[in-house]
């Protein structure tokens, strides 16, 4: 890769590659165009030594094999650049042996196995994530493959302790934490997530990850069962904003094994609702991938196990994403009818007067409009650049960037809402006031260290300069976006 000779892979017996170059003729890119992306997202991963020109991607399309990273990169680039998982295999390129432990998402559904994984995971991802490394080896499920092993999530536990497949921990002893400590713990926790809120993922990812190193040491440990219920709860807290932090900073293979991860540990603790919170949470980065299909399947596996013991926060935060699944899929009336029910049922919010988790917090009235306008923006989209779904989520998003404008403690969403209002202007043919709109993001976006709203900035301004290139205000914001945006956050 530049000037690393030893750094990238064989050509031995090397035929065109085929396969990567239809991948790359269809994606639009040009050669330097896709090493500077290669570069980006490795800086992203942490893997500083990798240094890509138009060469070096002209040898992989003429049959040169890179070396981990670079497949797998290619492999999220193109993914996220046609809407669907694009394996590394698809790319004619081969993947670097994976260790069970380490791949996959069909893990065993006992406790002991949880906390050996969690530990091992989130112990790799500390040492060796800088390195780039750790996502190198990981690969995502789609399909049947991850949609089958998390349906297993719903298997009952056997008789003995709630949630638990098998004894999972040696509870003969008194454990060493007291109850202030396991509050302190929880306490922290919910710290942590306050910070993903006003910063972004970017910021503090890696403590996250410390702390579930740390409470997954805790559970190696002989532990009361009230108290190791409560260490697997914070786990699954603590590995899910690991995987949504990851998400947020573009290192989707490692986003999932955490959400999975937490999946389990969720389980271990016995606790239905923030599971299917955890479940909400892959369904959301699976629409985001351009697998709706598969969201819907995982929304709907969370609203089965959780239908009996869910708040209606969380129960209204399912439906509208729900909804989600159903706009990608193009499914206007059914869309609908869950963007009802998530209105009719957040109208219950409060009334049992039950004290609801921290981890549902966020689904405010302002994420409520959010996430229904962006249902209504991704029908539009669907149903091509449609004006009419267009204008039902214009008041709806105008709601929810009015709602977020006062919420300080909500900096991303309000990020990403005022970017979703701006696409719905430039489905208006409205280029003037979407400009204005990606204007006030970009400010916010430059306190906010989320490469998601970084990505969605660029693309929402590339619409724009595409469609409406003569406008003033386009060109302007074009050289802005350059001025103003990092054109990196490093994953950390």
């Amino acid at each position: 890769m530049g000037g690393n000779g030893g750094a990238d892979g064989t050509t031995a017996g090397k035929r065109p590659n085929e396969q990567l170059s239809s991948w790359f003729v269809r994606s639009g890119w040009s050669k330097g165009e896709l090493a500077r992306q290669v570069n980006r997202r490795a800086r992203q991963m942490g893997a500083h030594h990798i240094s890509t020109d138009t060469s070096r991607v002209r040898r992989w399309l003429d049959g040169e094999q890179p070396r981990e990273p670079i497949p797998r990169i290619l492999s999220e680039l193109f993914s996220e650049r046609f809407g669907s998982v694009v394996a590394i295999e698809d790319l004619g390129l081969r993947a670097a042996h994976q260790a069970p432990s380490v791949s996959g998402v069909d893990l065993p559904w006992a406790g002991p196995q949880t906390v050996a994984l969690l530990s091992e995971f989130s112990r790799s991802d500390l040492m060796l994530a800088r390195r780039g490394f750790l996502g190198s080896a990981l690969s995502l499920a789609a399909g049947p493959a991850l949609i089958e092993p998390m349906q297993r999530w719903l298997v009952p536990a056997p008789a003995g302790e709630p949630g638990r497949p098998e004894p999972a921990l040696d509870t003969r002893r008194p454990g060493r934490l007291s109850p202030g400590e396991l509050d302190l713990l929880e306490s922290t926790t919910a710290m942590f997530r306050q910070w993903d809120a006003q910063c972004g993922g970017g910021l503090r990812r890696k403590a996250v990850v410390g702390q579930l190193h740390e409470v997954t040491d805790l559970l190696q440990e002989p532990q009361p069962a009230a108290t190791a219920q409560r260490l697997f709860t914070c786990a699954a807290e603590l590995a899910e904003l690991a995987g949504w932090m990851s998400y947020d900073v573009g290192l989707q293979p490692t986003a999932q094994k955490y959400f999975v991860l937490a999946l389990h540990a969720a389980k271990e603790a016995g606790d239905k609702p923030l599971g299917s919170y955890i479940l909400s949470s892959m369904s959301r980065q699976m629409i985001h991938l351009g697998r709706p299909d598969d969201a819907l399947e995982l929304i709907h596996l969370a609203q089965y196990g959780s239908r009996d013991c869910a708040t209606a926060r969380t129960q209204a935060m399912l439906y509208a994403m729900e909804a989600r699944a159903y706009a990608n899929m193009g499914q206007p009336s059914k869309c609908k009818r869950a963007v009802r029910m998530a209105e009719d049922t957040f109208a219950d919010v409060g009334l049992d007067g039950e004290p609801e988790p921290d981890w549902i917090r966020f689904f405010s009235e302002a994420e409520l409009n959010g996430e229904n306008s962006h249902s209504y923006r991704d029908l539009a989209y669907v149903a091509g650049r449609s004006p009419t779904y267009a204008s039902l989520a214009e008041p709806v998003m105008q709601r929810a960037v009015q709602l977020f404008e006062k919420d300080t403690e909500h900096q991303r969403s309000y990020a990403l809402n005022l970017v979703g209002m701006a696409t719905v202007h430039l489905l208006k043919r409205e280029p003037e006031q979407s400009a204005a709109l990606v204007e006030k993001a970009l400010v916010v976006a430059k306190r906010v260290r989320s490469e998601r709203v970084n990505n969605r900035l660029r693309k929402t301004v590339d619409t724009a300069a595409r469609d409406f290139h003569d406008v003033a205000e386009v060109v302007q914001l074009t050289d802005r976006l350059t001025a103003l945006l990092p054109e990196t956050a490093e994953a950390v």
